[in-house]
C-alpha cells in the first residue's frame, strides 16, 4: 500500500499536472488548453501545418504547440503530433503516469471521448471521439537511457501522413 502511494505521488508530481491530492482526475491538466487545441487542428483541412517547425531527423518536425510539461514534442508526417512524458525509474511507474494522464486528457476533452477499450491494454491506451476521425493513444516506452516514458500520440485516423 506504501509502494502504490509513492508510486501515484511520483506520478503526479512528475507528470505534468496540476492535480490536488484528493482527486488527481478531477484537477485541470496545465496542457488542458494546449490539448485541446491541437485537437482542433486535427480535423481542420490542414491539420497541423500552422504549428509545424522546423526538420528533426527522420520524418519528423517541431511542434510550435508543445504541450505545456511534457517533452520532445513534435509532428510525425502531416497527420501525427507526439509528446512524451518525463521520464520515469521504473515501468510501473509509467504505467501509473498513464493511467493518471488518461483521467486528465478525458476530463479535458469531454464526453465526447471515450477509451476504446477493445483496443486497448495496460501498456497502450487508445481514445476515441464521437466528434471526427481524431484518436489518442497513450503508451509507455523505455529510453535509450533505460528510463520510461509516457508517450501521447495524436493522429487522424484514415489520413495518409506524406
Amino acid at each position: 500500500m506504501i509502494r502504490i502511494a509513492a508510486i501515484s505521488t511520483l506520478a503526479l508530481a512528475i507528470l505534468p499536472a496540476a492535480a490536488s491530492a484528493q482527486d488527481p482526475a478531477s484537477a485541470a491538466a496545465p496542457y488542458c488548453a494546449d490539448l485541446q487545441q491541437v485537437v482542433a487542428l486535427a480535423i481542420t483541412s490542414g491539420k497541423f501545418a500552422s504549428i509545424t517547425g522546423q526538420p528533426r531527423e527522420g520524418n519528423f518536425l517541431d511542434t510550435s504547440l508543445p504541450l505545456t510539461g511534457w517533452k520532445n514534442c513534435s509532428l510525425y508526417g502531416r497527420a501525427t503530433y507526439t509528446c512524451d512524458s518525463n521520464e520515469f525509474k521504473t515501468p510501473d511507474e509509467a504505467t501509473q503516469a498513464q493511467a493518471v494522464a488518461l483521467e486528465q486528457i478525458k476530463s479535458c476533452l469531454g464526453e465526447q471521448w471515450a477509451e476504446a477499450e477493445d483496443r486497448s491494454s495496460l501498456g497502450y491506451r487508445v481514445l476515441h471521439t464521437k466528434a471526427g476521425p481524431v484518436s489518442i493513444t497513450l503508451s509507455t516506452d523505455e529510453t535509450d537511457r533505460h528510463g520510461h516514458v509516457v508517450r501521447i500520440i495524436i493522429f487522424v485516423r484514415g489520413s495518409r501522413a506524406r
